[in-house]
């Protein structure tokens, strides 16, 4: 028997060896790239092939690099193929007789190829049924007895990398007394047993109130900030005040403040309808002097009334910091005179300012 695949959309042809032909077309309703639809085609004629216990099969494809991964001239390179490789190969196993044949889309010599299977639908008889189908092409990767090997793999890597239960050194010390080898660790175990009690196979620690505290481990710990913190009676509290809650409950461990904050900043709620922020990035740079005469003002009065010497302007400069005043009176406010009061009253008496910038009103009009 002759398996024909085509993959728009994934058509299965049956060619017995008597000629008869049993067309079968299959909607794939997964998203998946054009190689891997190639691959859900060929895993689907298979496993037709398998159902209708066909030993002896031929595979015609158009696909160069599903044909050739399965005759191994061409590697497997990507990961989401390798499960659709594995599992065709896996079917032909099963099958046993199996020979697989890439049939080139512009090779002429298309006579037992796609282009004759074209043609053979199209000499079909109006009342020639096609089976349309739908199917979801899941391979499995194991096997049974693989999967059986993993679990108990997989249990053995989590026994490995474990972490140890904090609470259970100093359960050892105040039932056993038993301390590590490390001497660290012998010292701190000794100076923080002081505090926690063990009472019926449960540890219990001593707050600075005389409130005994039951020690919680990591998993009861993740559990106990989850209800408190968005559980049925949870408020969805910041961090400090999730962990006043938490020990006011009852319950205590070492990190707990800084996994209850943790906690709070990760939820995906709070981050959702949190207030908006509107504090900036960074901090406000201020634009007043921070010390004496880093920065002054100029301005202009005037005009005023002309008096006896004819001064009819006034040209006063501010230092920001202290508000000290520096002034003198012009007959007429030149570019020359307003350099000459920057030099003589500022910057000879105290000093160039720091800045290097002098902040002027109307001066910023003189030419």
């Amino acid at each position: 028997m002759e398996l024909h695949i085509r993959k728009e959309p994934a058509g299965v042809i049956f060619i017995t060896s008597d000629g008869e032909v049993l067309p079968y077309s299959f909607t794939l309703t997964q998203n998946c790239s054009n190689n891997a639809a190639e691959y859900q085609a060929l895993i689907l004629g298979l496993e037709m092939a398998v159902d209708i216990k066909q030993l002896h099969l031929k595979v015609f494809g158009d696909s160069k690099l599903v044909i050739n991964q399965l005759l191994g001239l061409y590697e497997v390179k990507k990961p989401e193929l390798f499960p659709y490789f594995s599992y065709a190969q896996r079917l032909i196993g099963w099958l046993g007789d199996v020979e697989i044949e890439h049939v080139p889309r512009k090779d002429n010599k298309q006579a037992d190829a796609l282009a004759k299977l074209a043609s053979t639908l199209t000499t079909l008889e109006d009342n020639a049924r096609v089976p349309i189908c739908k199917s979801w092409v899941v391979p499995p990767i194991f096997d049974d007895d693989d999967c059986e090997e993993e679990e108990e793999l997989h249990a053995i890597e989590v026994f490995d990398i474990e972490r140890e239960d904090w609470r259970q050194p100093l359960i050892d010390y105040l039932k056993y007394e038993k301390v590590p080898d490390d001497p660290r660790r012998k010292v701190d175990i000794r100076r923080r047993a002081t505090r926690f009690i063990h009472h019926n196979d449960t540890l219990y620690r001593r707050s600075f109130d005389g409130v005994f505290l039951r020690c919680l481990s990591d998993d009861e710990a993740i559990q106990a900030m989850e209800e408190a913190h968005s559980g049925v009676c949870g408020a969805h509290q910041s961090g400090p005040k999730l962990h006043f809650r938490i020990k006011r409950m009852g319950y205590y461990w070492p990190t707990m403040v800084k996994d209850c904050i943790n906690y709070a900043q990760r939820c995906q709620a709070c981050q959702f309808h949190a207030n908006f922020i509107h504090q900036p990035p960074e901090p406000l740079h201020p634009t007043v002097a921070s010390w004496p005469f880093d920065a002054w003002g100029l301005d202009v009065v005037g005009p005023l009334t002309k008096s006896s010497a004819g001064h009819l302007y006034i040209l006063a400069a501010t230092d920001y910091f202290s508000k000290w005043a520096e002034a003198v009176p012009l007959k007429e406010v030149k570019k020359e005179n307003v350099a000459d009061f920057i030099r003589i009253n500022i910057i000879y008496r105290y000093g160039i300012p720091a800045t290097s910038s002098l902040i002027m009103g109307s001066l910023s009009a003189i030419a």
